[in-house]
């Protein structure tokens, strides 16, 4: 959030400056890393388990992260570059990790494992990977040995010597230029003065580039997506502006054209609206992912991420006076109502377990100044720390390392970092008694959480079609376009059609082990596989699977059912089943596990204990043409 929204008053009296789109990177390439010390506790890659994050031998690794920010720059946007002033809290980055010109990597990393810290979130912006100048030999002074290389080759050294050390690195893009996040600053969203499609290549260019290191572990799209001065980001509208879809597409293609270990971390939208009493505004954060979640190519990846600062609030942009408004901010709430809104804000997400959206939620940004007097905004962090701890909730904290003048801690540059250096490399922070928040982190560090083996469990998906396919199946893309001009749904794979919605031209998938190890799909575009006498929707066109096979996908033109997609079982499969209407209501098992996927629409789901066979639909006049009956059949014993 850093200096956040304060800037937002802007979009009333100036125009945001945006970088033009330029050429793809080519910088040299990354130099081999050594492999990770076998001593470490954790075992790459990780994935998800509902709710947890896992390692590779499936026990539970929570992120216990810091911010190491400078690559995605420091310049506030006007005056000098060289001069320090004009940047935040005075620290010239210089675009590289802050530190390095007054502290050796080693005592670096030997700090951050200290303060208990398995993992680290490391910001970039995209004008560092196209940046073919030296960094000044001053701002490695204490790192020499990487004096005369670019800002990406710096990164990865830095990258090397964290993993070479143990530690999950998450790579985050933080700005598309080095100009200090967030306000109107040309970084507003993903697609700032570039498509969607150039940021995606950016994406794969740098997952590709670190994928022979497990321990880069993850790719977090991108930090804070707010207004600009006239427009604002939406979750799942369709447009150049959508979220949701341009998350998605960058997700899919890191997963299949660079990396396919990476967690994928997205983060809710930071601010829509004008901050102006009266106006629509607010902070929607992870709100809209419980009616439109992300289902990937590649399950067991997805991470959803917030960001929470005591001066902000979800209707507070954390401006003072111009821009300001009399919403609540975080730290004026009691402490129930912060646990509360954090909850209906963020927490949800892996607290409700069992639906389309459940997965893990990292807060990625969290922090407080060392020198803050208020009594509020420390009880703020006070009770954000304990919700953190009590939540056993993965964290990463904002930031980790800044610049002090004196080795008594004076702060001359950030002071929320929890690790400050003077110039001659005397670090001061939450290690010493003296800094306020050293309680409190300790306590939220040195709490271990849920250990241990985390076991599987089922696991649900959505599909929608609302504004284009949902082909989550790698074998199924592999195939070709199976129903041309169509809108087409195929679950991941692994995974069987569970439910449809009557409408809207949504569905859910969940977790199976039902398909076969060979064996191609059938594309069902009309009755040929009803047998004589098994008609079971009289008057409805029936797509029914061939004998042994079971729903894998369905697509639709306009509201009409157009084929459903049927993969070949790995053992035999019953016969018969039973016709589950819903065409006039909803018709779900108790309970109705996978959670509210398509809401607004009636919705048809076979129980837990079924598998889904076809799907009926009629053209009738007076009546839509979506899927109006499911054929539920037994699954075969386990």
């Amino acid at each position: 959030m850093k200096s956040l929204i304060r800037a937002l008053c802007g979009p009333l009296l100036l125009l945001a400056g945006v970088v033009p789109a330029v050429a793809g990177p080519t910088p040299a390439a990354a130099a081999p890393v050594a492999p990770a010390s076998p001593a470490e506790a954790w075992a790459p890659p990780l994935s998800t388990r509902g709710r947890y994050i896992v390692d590779a031998q499936g026990n539970r690794f929570r992120l216990r992260s810091g911010n190491w920010d400078g690559a995605q720059g420091s310049w506030n946007g006007s005056g000098d570059r060289n001069d320090p002033a004009t940047h935040h809290a005075g620290q010239n980055s210089n675009g590289i990790p802050i530190g390095l010109d007054r502290v050796p990597l080693p005592t670096l990393l030997a700090d951050f494992r200290t303060l208990g810290l398995n993992s680290i979130r490391l910001p970039f912006s995209n004008e560092m990977l196209r940046t073919t100048a030296p960094v000044p030999d001053a701002a490695v002074a204490a790192n020499p040995e990487l004096r005369g290389r670019t800002p990406l080759q710096v990164y990865d050294a830095v990258v090397a010597a964290l993993t070479d050390a143990g530690f999950a690195v998450i790579l985050n893009n933080h700005t598309v230029t080095t100009r200090w996040c967030c306000g109107l600053d040309g970084n507003e969203r993903w697609n700032s003065g570039r498509t969607t499609a150039q940021w995606a290549d950016d994406w794969v260019f740098l997952a590709r580039r670190y994928r022979d290191n497990p321990r880069v572990v993850g790719a977090d799209l991108y930090n804070e997506v707010r207004r600009d001065t006239f427009d604002d980001p939406n979750w799942g509208l369709g447009d150049g502006h959508d979220w949701q879809a341009a998350a998605q597409e960058a997700g899919d293609r890191i997963l299949t054209e660079a990396n396919p270990n990476l967690l994928i971390v997205v983060e809710g939208i930071n601010w829509t609206g004008i901050p102006l009493d009266g106006l629509p505004h607010g902070r929607p954060t992870l709100t809209p992912v419980r009616t439109l979640s992300h289902t990937l190519v590649v399950s067991g990846k997805l991470v959803y991420s917030a960001h929470f600062y005591g001066y902000t609030g979800p209707g507070h942009s954390g401006a003072t006076g111009l821009g300001e408004t009399h919403d609540l901010r975080y730290q004026d709430m009691s402490r129930a109502q912060l646990e509360q809104t954090l909850y209906d804000q963020a927490f949800y997400v892996s607290a409700e377990t069992g639906t389309h959206f459940t997965a893990p939620v990292w807060v990625s940004e969290f922090g407080i100044g060392a020198d803050e007097t208020g009594a509020a905004p420390r009880a703020w962090f006070q009770n954000l720390t304990g919700y953190l701890t009590a939540a056993d909730a993965d964290f990463a904290y904002w930031p980790l390392v800044g610049w002090s003048t004196t080795a008594q801690g004076t702060p001359g540059g950030d002071s929320w970092a929890v690790l400050r250096y003077d110039s001659a490399g005397h670090r001061t922070g939450v290690l010493d008694a003296a800094d306020w928040r050293t309680q409190p982190w300790t306590a939220l560090a040195g709490t271990a959480g849920r250990t241990g083996r985390i076991p599987a469990t089922p696991a649900w998906y959505q599909l929608t079609t609302d504004h284009r396919d949902h082909n989550a199946s790698l074998l199924t893309r592999a195939a070709g376009d199976w129903d041309s001009g169509a809108r087409k749904a195929v679950c991941p794979d692994g995974s069987r059609l569970a439910g449809l919605g009557h409408t809207a031209g949504r569905g859910l998938c969940s977790t199976s082990d039902l398909r076969a190890s060979t064996g191609g799909h059938t594309v069902v575009r009309d009755e040929a596989y009803v047998p004589q006498g098994g008609d079971w929707a009289t008057g409805y066109t029936k797509l029914q699977c061939p004998t042994g096979q079971f729903l894998i996908g369905y697509s639709l033109r306009g509201e009409r059912v157009s084929a459903a997609l049927c993969a070949p079982g790995r053992t035999a499969l019953a016969a018969g089943g039973r016709t589950l209407w819903f065409d006039r209501g909803d018709n779900r098992p108790s309970g109705a596990p996978g959670g509210e996927y398509a809401y607004g629409d009636y919705k048809g789901q076979c129980l837990p204990s079924e598998y889904a066979a076809g799907i009926a639909f009629t053209t009738r006049a007076a009546s839509r043409p979506g899927p109006a009956a499911l054929l539920c059949r037994p699954l075969p014993p386990a």
